[in-house]
């Protein structure tokens, strides 16, 4: 990480970026051609290993691209706010707080591993804890995501002047 004054290392202050954040950013390769599509997650993160999970149509472009190529990059960010730069257009930014990383997506088939992960979908973008049967598992398909590495940064608003 080239700006290590914004590089966030503590898993707490990580999990509180997953937990605040709604939209993952999804990066999938088609072809030569990066594909990139936004979703809602949930996440697990359990002895410093990182997992999201999401769900969609069962078919369609982001599952044939899995299977053409596992290979997947997660973005996701939270704490977005315009800085401004006066009369100083290069001085304009933003606050932002991100997690970043790859590994490999997998198209989740074993039912109760669905179920597992929608529960945990629901319980990341609501905060609450629904009934999933196996029929309604079984009319979505669920991607999990193995992240193999992700880094972590904050650009906090500036003091002010």
């Amino acid at each position: 990480m080239r700006r290590k004054d914004r590089e966030i290392t503590d898993l707490g202050e990580i999990e509180d970026i997953l937990k605040r954040a709604r939209v993952l950013h999804l990066g999938l390769l088609d072809g030569d051609t990066p594909y990139v599509v936004p979703l809602h997650y949930g996440y697990t993160l359990e002895d410093g290993r990182l997992t999201f999970y999401i769900h969609g149509a069962k078919e369609g472009r982001k599952l044939d691209l899995i299977r053409a190529n596992p290979s997947a990059f997660i973005e996701l960010e939270t704490d977005v706010t315009p800085i401004s730069g006066g009369d100083v257009p290069c001085a304009y930014g933003s606050t932002f707080a991100s997690v970043m990383g790859g590994g490999k997506a997998v198209i989740v088939e074993d039912a109760e591993e669905k179920i597992r992960a929608l529960n945990v979908l629901m319980q990341t973008q609501t905060g609450r804890a629904f009934p999933i049967t196996e029929q309604m598992a079984a009319g979505v398909a669920v991607i999990r995501v193995d992240v193999d590495s992700f880094t972590a940064k904050r650009k906090p608003m500036p003091p002010a002047k």
